[in-house]
């Protein structure tokens, strides 16, 4: 059987047994993983999937752009590239490098609150992974070249998301305004002042603070076999020194309940357009789930309310995308929308509020509602449909109030959510006082 076919019939399993899981009232997770935690801290998830000769490694860092202090942001996309740039016993990009060789594929990414360095090898390749990874956790190498070859790279990736993405600075004001403190507020990005302004001690310090094992999960899936995957790990990783006490991290303060609404000017923009947020629920809180389900019946398809309501009934917008997003322990639901000239702006504004009030006051029918599950179920599925993502999943439940632990009754509880819940939710958060309005104007 070819791979594509293997993956396939694997993503068609996952469907048929996901389905099953989500109907149970006290389902088990469809996967088998087990965990355990070295002496240095380092948490550790292994799963076996033996369908296909890969094995895919998740190494995830608490170490996202909350964790930056003012005037100093944009270290923890800086460090992120700077981890490829050599370590004691590995040359500058030659961590890719021996990856490829071997017919695998390496990458990064980083969140607001989680970075994480993950790679997809065939099973023979496990040790070369996680000697890799372990050494650039022990040994990075940061000198004052290096990180200015960094800090460039990043200011050109500013000035190029800024020429392909017309409204980011705007973007960047509203979360300014949405979020309720600087932590959450500012840019993965970083500012430009701060970047340039950035000495090799700061990352230095980033990296010894932050990368350490007591601050890590690591996540290994695929073909494995459990016993000697856990004898590689403690190999290349329990010798690895436990990191300082971490800084301790206070949730913020809640924002003024008071509504707020603000003008962005802009001369780059092709249209006017506003964003529109509302501060809700913090992520896995009982309303939580709700709201997700809410998500979806507003924003996700071409049959969700917002969109056939302002696109393709009324012709109010020309864009329109939203839904929650959610930064460490705070959450939020966003919408942002393109228009014709302001007064449309005006309009498509007055539309929304019309609409949110007629769900303030009936309940949703069981029909559309089933129709926003069945697509946050999709949605739900695919994250667990190939090695990789479930490693990535894991990994971020790992840091998650949930934990994993809670895993298994994750799916369902957003199944049981009802309607009158949505419109109790609705009332709840969906309410003036607690959004936060941007227009942007052409200038």
């Amino acid at each position: 059987m070819s791979k594509i076919c293997a993956g396939v019939w694997l993503f068609l399993f996952f469907l048929t047994s996901l389905g099953a899981f989500a109907d149970q009232e006290e389902p088990g997770f469809p996967f088998p993983w087990s965990r355990f935690t070295l002496k240095n801290g380092l948490e550790v998830v292994l799963s076996e999937d033996d369908t296909l000769p890969l094995v895919s490694v998740v190494l995830a860092y608490q170490a996202g752009s909350i964790y930056e202090q003012p005037g100093k942001t944009g270290l923890a996309f800086l460090l992120e590239n700077m981890m490829f740039m050599g370590s004691l016993n590995i040359g500058p990009m030659q961590h890719i490098g021996y990856v490829n060789r071997v017919g695998g594929e390496p990458n990064a990414s980083t969140t607001e609150d989680i970075t994480y360095f993950y790679e997809t090898v065939p099973s023979n390749q496990l040790a070369l992974v996680l000697w890799l990874e372990s050494d650039r956790m022990k040994t990075l190498e940061i000198d004052a070249a290096k990180a200015e070859r960094a800090k460039q790279s990043l200011l050109d990736e500013i000035t190029q998301r800024k020429t392909a993405e017309p409204y980011l600075d705007s973007l960047l004001a509203f979360d300014r305004l949405l979020y309720p403190d600087f932590a959450h507020g500012h840019s993965i990005l970083g500012r430009e002042e701060d970047i340039l302004r950035l000495e090799v001690e700061d990352v230095r310090a980033f990296y010894a603070t932050y990368y350490v094992p007591n601050n890590a999960a690591l996540v290994v899936v695929g073909k494995i076999d459990l016993a000697r995957t856990r004898e590689l790990v403690e190999k290349y990783f329990e010798t690895i020194a436990l990191g300082r006490k971490l800084p301790l991290f206070l949730p913020p303060r809640p924002p003024e309940k008071k509504e707020v609404v603000q003008a962005f000017q802009d001369s780059l923009v092709p249209s006017p357009a506003f964003h529109l947020g509302y501060r809700i629920a913090p992520p896995y809180s009982r309303d939580y789930y709700v709201l997700a389900v809410l998500d979806y019946l507003l924003f996700k398809g071409k049959s969700a309310r917002l969109y056939r309501k302002l696109v393709k009934k009324e012709g109010l917008a020309l864009y329109v995308a939203g839904g929650i997003e959610k930064r460490k322990d705070v959450a939020v639901i966003k919408l942002f929308a393109m228009n014709n000239n302001e007064t449309m702006v005006e309009l498509c504004q007055k539309s929304i509020i019309s609409e949110f009030s007629k769900l303030r006051t009936s309940d949703i029918s069981s029909e559309e509602l089933a129709k926003a599950k069945s697509l946050f179920k999709r949605d739900y599925i695919n994250r667990l449909a190939s090695p990789m993502e479930r490693a990535m999943f894991l990994a971020e439940m790992v840091f998650s109030p949930v934990g994993l632990d809670g895993l298994p009754g994750q799916l369902p509880r957003y199944m049981r959510v009802n309607p009158y819940e949505v419109r109790m939710a609705i009332n709840r958060y969906l309410v003036p006082e607690s959004s936060v309005t941007l227009n942007v104007k052409l200038k």
